[in-house]
């Protein structure tokens, strides 16, 4: 079954790119799963510093 995940294009530039092609890569996966895991990592240590993030949705990442 697919997931109704909301869209987002990112534009970066083609060095940013080629080096997320190349982790993606490394660590077998796509590089949507590569750049979503990037953002979850982000996003846990915003929260470690700035306390948890509210949002609408009620699932957790």
């Amino acid at each position: 079954m697919k997931a109704n995940y909301p869209r987002y294009t990112l534009r970066i530039s083609e060095n940013l790119h080629e080096k997320i092609r190349y982790t993606a890569n490394y660590n077998g996966r796509s590089k949507n799963k590569e750049i979503e895991i990037a953002i979850r990592r982000y996003l846990q240590d915003f929260e470690r510093l700035h306390g948890e993030i509210e949002t609408k949705s009620d699932t957790d990442f």
